[in-house]
């Protein structure tokens, strides 16, 4: 056989294997991390353009660090859980040298000079940052459309949202460029576009995963309280391995807690399943992926009831006046950079009363609220420790359908939302896939139990059809 050919089948065979898979092939000698990195840069190259998920490519510093892992690994030297492991990092979470630029054109060269907390973990355990990914601008939106690298394709139909935030991430996943990605979720941004794209991620516990920048804009207030930095794969086992990499504490950020990352577990974990929150609709193909994985659960000895956390709506209010009391302050200096269907989609939310006036004294009245509505979903995972629900109510909606349905879109995010307002953890996980689109459901559990969370996302994944890598595909929704 050709020569080329099989080097191009191995390469190949790289870049369709998980974080975990690689490193173990690393360390044992049978490939090279050159070769690994070389693997994913011919992947980038070959499908980037067809999608637009990669927005800067970091190639010879990746190669370089590749070099460094080969030496240590000759040498004997005691490598680090990933080390060779290439990464890709959203372009709102710093990177030494490279721009933190939240997807705005205005901000391309504002260059990080430091690793944020969550990148410099994963370079100790020895990971290569390989390229940053797309975002909407200011990371303030389900889509993602910016106005410094434009739009990113969902590769299972161009004509749908690759969902957002973090879509550059979930579809440079989905399509074999990093076996693992660094994003964020302020309100969905890990876990809706995992959904849409047939991937996983995990939203850990707030205080979980430090967090720190050397970038603007600062956070304010609101950001501080619901955003949450944390690891994207195809895999739950690498979401697992990355949890306890990026999980050790660091001095910038004095809101990390020293929580043990395994708790007590048992047989029979009581699991409340919620098929449609608050009676409010959910599309018959999320709904049944959702019915999917709970019989999957129900098989992994899991006991399934039938039961609705409290105050989902209350929660639900309390995080959109907890945003925008934040961005009514700033919104007048943020929109003359952004993506002008941002600032549409942003005048929509005001237009249809999704976003209400807040002033000083309902903002007050938000944060008490939040802290009345988490009491009484602590005690409801007290005796339900583990909840089960869809991310987004809807499958990946065709281009645009966020400006033209706001409400309803908005409305499909209502098991999203309290994740973040109660700094609760979360992992969204793949469940199969139906009329030619990924379904997936999210698993939510109590403060600092990822650990249970991830046993129940592992007890779906086994008994769910592999999705991704895949091919990019054309098609109009």
């Amino acid at each position: 056989m050709d020569s080329a050919i099989v080097r191009t089948t191995y390469e190949t065979a790289l870049w369709m294997k998980g974080a975990g898979e690689l490193a173990a092939l690393i360390r044992t000698r049978e490939v090279s991390a050159r070769e690994v990195i070389d693997a994913h840069l011919a992947r980038i190259d070959d499908v980037n353009p067809q999608v637009n998920a990669i927005t800067t490519i970091l190639a010879d510093e990746a190669r370089e660090a590749a070099a460094a892992v080969d030496r240590a690994v000759v040498s004997g030297a005691t490598l680090g859980p990933l080390a060779g492991v290439p990464f890709t990092v959203k372009e709102n979470v710093d990177v030494a040298g490279s721009a933190t630029s939240w997807g705005v054109a205005a901000m391309s060269g504002q260059i990080a000079s430091v690793d944020a907390p969550i990148v410099a973990r994963l370079r100790e355990a020895g990971a290569i940052p390989i390229g940053r990914t797309n975002l909407p601008d200011f990371a303030l939106r389900w889509d993602t459309k910016s106005s410094r690298g434009g739009r990113t394709q969902n590769p299972w139909d161009s004509g749908r949202t690759a969902g957002g935030s973090s879509g550059g991430e979930a579809v440079a996943l989905a399509t074999g460029m990093t076996p693992l990605g660094v994003g964020n979720d302020l309100g969905g941004s890990l876990r809706v576009p995992s959904q849409m794209c047939g991937t996983a991620a995990l939203k850990p516990t707030r205080g979980r995963v430090a967090d720190a920048a050397v970038t603007q804009p600062v956070p304010t207030l609101a950001m501080q309280v619901t955003q949450t930095q944390g690891p994207m794969a195809r895999r739950v086992a690498d979401l697992r391995l990355a949890l306890h990499v990026v999980s050790l504490p660091d001095v910038r950020d004095p809101r990390w807690v020293p929580a043990p990352l395994d708790g007590p577990g048992g047989d029979g974990i009581r699991v409340a399943v919620v098929r449609d929150p608050l009676g409010s609709g959910v599309d018959p193909h999320v709904r049944a992926g959702l019915d999917r994985a709970v019989d999957w659960l129900a098989d992994a000895g899991y006991a399934i009831v039938e039961a609705e956390p409290p105050l989902v709506a209350e929660a639900v209010h309390a995080w959109v006046d907890a945003l925008y009391a934040d961005l009514a302050q700033v919104w007048s200096q943020m929109e003359p950079l952004v993506d002008p269907e941002l600032s549409s989609f942003f005048s929509l939310c005001v237009s249809h009363g999704i976003f209400r006036p807040v002033d000083q004294a309902r903002q007050m009245a938000t944060w008490v609220a939040v802290h009345e509505i988490g009491a009484a979903w602590a005690a409801f995972l007290e005796s339900h420790p583990l909840v089960v629900s869809p991310v987004c109510c809807e499958r990946p909606w065709a281009i645009g359908d966020d400006l033209a349905r706001t409400p309803e879109i908005v409305n499909a995010m209502r098991m999203v939302m309290p994740v973040n307002i109660l700094g609760l953890p979360s992992c969204a996980v793949p469940v199969g896939c139906d009329e030619g689109l990924p379904q997936g459901v999210q698993v939510i559990g109590r403060h600092f139990r990822e650990d249970l969370i991830l046993d129940a996302a592992q007890a779906i994944e086994y008994r769910a059809p592999r999705l991704t890598p895949i091919e990019p595909r054309r098609g109009t929704a």
